[in-house]
């Protein structure tokens, strides 16, 4: 019996995370999952990966797989001295202990299809106790993969929520309708149950993690909760103050009073005119000094005025130290 590198069926080093093992796992099995894959071999194919990801990603079986992956690269074969994955591991005295006893190792699954190899290692037949019956082997069954996706919607809906639809490359393409509660932040994961890949053996499909993320936004930007949007106003309105309307990303507008004497930069701030949730969040208004052109003589004529009846030197505090 040939030793099986699961490493290389997922194309992975031996150094590979569990992470990394469920990233390539899940790469591989969206390319060759028999309900949507077109590759003559994707059923032996599907087979192959399952049974790799299932020992790379359990310590226990994996840390066994890699102590007798040594002894194959120590010239180990079947028949010699020592044990040999004909004689299979006992689990119940730990990952590495190499003895001649069958495994009664128990899993979620039913492994019943997968390689005389992996019976070897593990134990025959039924790994949660039982037999084969008549000499075959029971179906495969395990609930499908979960699976993740990105969906991008606006402020202004991710406030007041919205409902979309969205192709599912994993179910031949088949469009599905999400909706999207109010109050959702960026980051945050939108669960639908048994719509991620379809299960094995009639178990159920996984489920679908839609993670938000919000689109550009030409008038507000995010921090968060809290949201910011430049408010520009006159050298006036600045000065002496005034009463201005902004509009907010709940929907309508609100008015705002600009303080007196107040400078370019300064923050106004709106409580809770922000995203929401439990906690909303608020919406902060850095104030834009915007200057009139001075294209006419009047408009320079009023400037003139200006400086010689508020005289002001911004650098002087450059040069008075």
């Amino acid at each position: 019996m040939d030793f099986k590198d699961y490493y290389k069926t997922l194309g992975l080093e031996r150094t590979a995370t569990e992470e990394e093992v469920r990233k390539a796992y899940r790469k591989l099995a969206r390319k060759f999952h028999p309900d949507v894959s077109k590759e003559p071999d994707a059923q032996a194919k599907m087979r192959e990966l399952n049974e790799a990801n299932d020992v790379l990603r359990d310590k226990e079986k994996r840390a066994a797989y890699d102590d007798l992956a040594d002894q194959v690269a120590r010239g180990h074969r079947p028949g010699a001295s020592g044990p040999g994955w004909e004689q299979g591991f006992d689990f119940r005295r730990g990952a590495n202990a190499g003895t001649a006893h069958r495994s009664n190792y128990g899993d979620q699954g039913d492994y019943g299809d997968y390689s005389d190899f992996f019976s070897a290692i593990f134990g025959q037949g039924d790994p949660r106790g039982g037999e084969r019956r008549g000499g075959e082997r029971r179906p495969y069954r395990a609930r499908g993969e979960d699976q993740t996706a990105a969906i991008e919607i606006s402020i202004e809906d991710a406030i007041r929520g919205v409902e979309r639809e969205m192709v599912l490359p994993a179910h031949n393409n088949r469009t599905l309708s999400v909706k999207i509660p109010a109050g959702v932040h960026p980051g945050q994961h939108i669960r639908l149950a048994g719509q991620g890949q379809p299960g094995y053996g009639g178990e159920p499909a996984g489920d679908l993690f839609l993670e938000v993320h919000l689109k550009p936004h030409p008038l507000y930007r995010v921090d968060g909760k809290n949201l910011s949007m430049n408010l520009p106003v006159t050298p006036t309105e600045a000065a002496l103050g005034a009463q201005v309307k902004v509009p907010t990303p709940g929907g309508g507008e609100v008015e705002v009073t600009v303080p007196p004497n107040s400078r370019g930069g300064m923050k106004l701030r709106l409580k809770g005119r922000g995203l929401q949730g439990k906690t909303p969040g608020d919406l902060y208004l850095p104030l834009e000094i915007v200057l009139p052109p001075a294209t006419t003589d009047a408009a320079r004529q009023a400037y003139e005025q200006l400086a010689k009846a508020a005289p002001l030197d911004p650098r002087r505090r450059w040069f008075n130290r």
